[in-house]
């Protein structure tokens, strides 16, 4: 990355590595209407970040009353992947950011594919020629690996076609005019370059950092049209947002230093340039650089929406849908990734987030991301989940794993299983709840368990507390817990010694709902079956 130079409040100029934060007016205007858009590339599965930026695309067009474009910049179609395009539409539509206009929506500046849109490129590239804003490059592959080569030689440390090496090469600003119409006469092929001043600061005020500026020595003169007759992405990504009347460019951090060399592109064509917002990285766990796909890999989480499924190695990628979040808490998780709403809310919808999002409250250093915090988001959401729809969704999971559930039975043991689970699947811990007989059987944890807590002693108070449900009635939690307290005091035994192993009897596991609750959502038989199953696994052992 470039040096930076920021302007000081006495005038005095201050080189700096990075970037300095100074919030400054979004400009919206009354007149304005308020046009951003996210232009991922379909070069493979939308990572978290790129959601991200997408969702704050969302939040500032929906809090200020504008659109929300999705444009699909593919001008390199070396790197395209077949099925990136569609993931890229279903990760959007579950998080439920739906594009106002899109490829697949259309719009009043469509296209919206950057391939759809070939024709109009070249006009823009002639035009910055015909304003001497750009030239004509002619240099082989050949030539520009000499180039660099000799500069490295003279111990130039990043080579670049620039203001200066522009002037030793094949271009239409070294060649006379009658030679550069006989190479086009010829078909040789050709580059368009940017014709970058030579001695000129570039400078632009972003939302999130403040002031930036680069002097042009550090720019060189990028390629804005290739020789197979595309737009690189500069040239189409500038003409596409001009065109598309965007006034706010809300993108990653990685495209900061590219950005002055777009302010010049603006600049060269004489176009109002829109405001600029760089958000910060979604940092690894450890805040030791950039969140990658093998970081979720190698620690177990996702770090795509949807589940990825690679069309050329066959590799598959988890995503949060599959793993069972629900879109809203991956959203509120993300938003809470480099920006906060100045109050210590975390659980927030999307119309929350939308009325409360500010990017000036962007952070501009990177975001550790949290995997174990993300569980907790999702862990929220599904409490909060009404207790039909979760016991809906337990139903279907049971049926999946073969066990038949009235949604009734489903949506009482849903109640008693939420407060420990992450996740629906979690709550299929709880299918001792829908079974018949006793949850020892062929259940080696719950056996070894259980002979380390069994004690003889134990077998009366059990045998007293089945003969007391024999007569209870109704069998409810209100009428089990005195029933069961009565029996200790009239054994002498306490809770600690008792309770496991009715637990271990009745459930099979140590943890899990109250006893009571689930003994009442058993039943009274099945109960009654369970205890007496216990003891008589307990007394075989001896």
């Amino acid at each position: 990355m470039a040096a930076v130079v920021v302007e000081g409040r006495a005038g005095v100029t201050t080189i700096l590595a990075g970037y300095l934060r100074r919030p400054c007016a979004q400009r919206i205007h009354e007149h304005m209407s308020v046009r951003v858009r996210f232009a991922p590339s379909p070069t493979g599965p939308l990572h978290m970040g790129g959601v991200r930026t997408a969702l704050y695309n969302y939040l500032f067009a929906r809090k200020h009353g504008g659109q929300f474009l999705l444009r699909i910049e593919d001008t390199d179609q070396t790197r395209y992947v077949p099925g990136a395009e569609e993931y890229i539409k279903e990760s959007l539509d579950w998080c439920g950011l739906v594009p106002d206009e899109s490829p697949w929506k259309g719009g009043p500046d469509g296209p919206y594919r950057q391939s759809d849109r070939k024709g109009l490129y070249k006009q823009y590239a002639d035009e910055l020629i015909a304003k001497d804003k750009a030239y004509y490059a002619f240099d082989t592959p050949e030539e520009l690996e000499a180039m660099r080569a000799r500069l490295q030689a003279a111990g130039v440390a990043a080579p670049a076609y620039n203001a200066v090496t522009r002037e030793h090469m094949k271009n239409s600003l070294t060649l006379s005019a009658d030679e550069v119409k006989e190479r086009h006469a010829r078909g040789e092929q050709y580059v368009i370059r940017l014709k970058v001043p030579r001695h000129a600061e570039v400078r632009f005020e972003d939302i999130i950092r403040g002031w930036v500026v680069v002097h042009s020595a550090n720019i060189d003169d990028k390629v804005l049209f290739k020789s197979d007759g595309m737009p690189t992405y500069h040239l189409a990504n500038i003409v596409d947002d001009h065109l598309m009347r965007i006034t706010h460019v809300i993108r990653g951090e990685e495209w900061l230093p590219s950005a002055p060399l777009h302010v010049l592109i603006y600049e060269a064509f004489g176009w109002e340039r829109p405001a600029f917002a760089h958000l910060p990285l979604i940092l690894k766990p450890d805040g030791n650089g950039k969140l990658s796909k093998r970081d979720g890999d190698r620690l177990g989480f996702p770090v795509f929406s949807l589940d990825w499924y690679d069309p050329t190695t066959k590799e598959k990628s988890s995503g949060y849908r599959e793993r069972g979040y629900y879109p809203e808490a991956f959203i509120n998780m993300l938003a809470l990734l480099g920006w906060n709403p100045g109050t210590d809310q975390e659980i927030m919808s999307l119309d929350e987030l939308t009325k409360l999002f500010d990017l000036e409250r962007v952070h501009k250093g990177g975001a550790k991301f949290d995997p174990e915090k993300t569980k907790w988001f999702n862990q929220q959401y599904l409490r909060m989940r009404p207790d039909a729809e979760l016991g809906s969704q337990l139903q279907a999971k049971l049926k999946a794993s073969g066990i038949n559930a009235t949604l009734e039975r489903a949506t009482s043991a849903a109640v008693l299983l939420k407060e420990r689970a992450t996740f629906v699947d979690d709550m299929l811990e709880g299918a001792y709840l829908f079974t018949n007989g006793s949850p020892l059987t062929d259940n080696a944890t719950a056996n070894e368990e259980l002979r380390k807590r069994w004690k003889p002693e134990v077998a009366p108070a059990i045998e007293a507390y089945i003969d007391r449900l024999a007569s209870l009635s109704p069998f409810e939690p209100v009428m089990l817990e005195p029933a069961f307290n009565e029996v200790l005091q009239e054994k002498g035994m306490k809770v600690g010694q008792v309770m496991p192993i009715y637990r271990l009897f009745v459930a099979g596991r140590m943890q899990g709902p109250g006893m009571f609750d689930v003994s009442a959502l058993l039943g009274k038989d099945e109960v009654v079956l369970r205890l007496k199953a216990g003891l008589d696994l307990c007394r075989s052992w001896a």
